[in-house]
């Protein structure tokens, strides 16, 4: 080999030798270990950790967007004239709030349908006997009268009480089931004074066998006895599908019959005539209507039962659950409380009704 074939030979092991040596330290940068590589992965996996690889901060939302105002709840206190729904919880800096008491402008602006309520933790009634803190009531009535009159409260049992209805419950009712002022001068006032009335709250079992609250209004004079009635009915797990205000079904009592609500006070006449219902002066409640229908009976004969949905349960000697009659619990705890049975009259019957003469 002579010597220029030697020298290139030399040259291009020592590039060989340069470009190793540099490939070399290239990987070393760039490696790690096994405990490096852990630690980096508890890292990145950690909640404290920030964003991930590939995300850059600008990508990630404003987080005072979705950040609550301090010491606020997710619930407000009404404004704009009606009860909150979810959806209602911001609202612009720049609209003035107008009164707490405001009650909403129809029943189709307070609910999306019978018995479903937004409530606020705030207004929610306290727990009875100042006890652990309940969950805020779903309660329409409950919900509008709040703590406001707890110191008015009658308690009977946990769940039982009643009390008078709040400013906010008398607008809410006022125009649905207690007349509103009509601008005659001449008309005559209603018969009861919004103050003659109560709020009663309690617990019923469903027709699921779920223990649920209910409520009504009614005269101050029955109050009482209705707190004592229903809680018997409770103890005794007697099924009552729905007991919720008449004014979440517009106050029409056909629609509350067709949806089988137990309900009280409803400025309203008997059906038929001139005459105002008990259930104007509050002494009158109907249980579970759907299945103890009204019957009247034309000079014929004929039956007429309300509401319609009802006919299959006009048959009273026909056996079916939630039949009332005068072996039934809830007949024998209106009587024994001095209620009359619409079931017992003779031009008509009226199976879902117990009323207290006037007092």
């Amino acid at each position: 080999m002579n010597r220029s074939k030697i020298i290139q030979l030399l040259i291009i092991l020592a590039a060989i030798t340069v470009i190793a040596s540099g490939l070399s330290r290239l990987a070393q940068s760039n490696s790690m270990s096994l405990t490096e590589y852990a630690s980096q992965e508890e890292s990145q996996n950690s909640p404290l950790s920030g964003p991930a690889v590939g995300v850059v901060f600008s990508d990630w939302p404003d987080a005072s967007q979705n950040r609550l105002p301090e010491n606020s709840t997710l619930s407000e206190i009404p404004q704009d004239d009606h009860v909150p729904s979810p959806g209602d919880a911001d609202t612009s800096p720049d609209d003035t709030p107008s009164s707490p008491d405001d009650k909403p402008s129809s029943p189709d602006d307070a609910l999306s349908s019978p018995g479903s309520k937004p409530s606020s933790p705030d207004d929610a009634p306290s727990s009875p006997g100042g006890g652990s803190e309940e969950p805020p009531s779903t309660l329409v009535g409950a919900f509008l009268n709040g703590t406001s009159q707890t110191d008015q409260r009658v308690e009977y049992q946990e769940g039982f009480y009643y009390e008078p209805l709040s400013d906010r419950l008398c607008r809410y009712i006022t125009g649905i089931s207690y007349p509103a002022e009509s601008g005659d001068e001449n008309a005559a006032p209603p018969a009861i004074t919004l103050d003659q009335l109560r709020y009663v709250h309690i617990l019923h079992y469903d027709f699921e066998g779920n223990s649920v609250e209910g409520e009504l209004i009614c005269n101050a004079s029955i109050a009482q006895d209705l707190v004592e009635i229903f809680y018997e009915l409770h103890r005794n797990e007697y099924m009552l599908e729905k007991v919720l205000l008449i004014d979440e079904y517009n106050g029409d009592d056909t629609a509350s019959m067709e949806d089988n609500n137990t309900s009280c006070f409803n400025y309203r006449v008997v059906e038929g005539t001139q005459t105002l219902s008990r259930h104007a002066y509050g002494l009158a409640v109907d249980v579970n209507p759907l299945y103890n229908p009204y019957i009247t009976y034309e000079k014929d004969g004929t039956e007429i039962v309300s509401p319609a949905a009802a006919l299959d349960y006009a048959d009273r000697s026909a056996r079916f659950a939630y039949k009332i009659d005068d072996e039934d619990l809830c007949y024998k705890l209106f009587t024994s409380h001095g209620f009359t049975w619409g079931g017992n009259w003779n031009q008509s019957k009226d199976y879902q009704h117990f009323q207290k003469s006037l007092p």
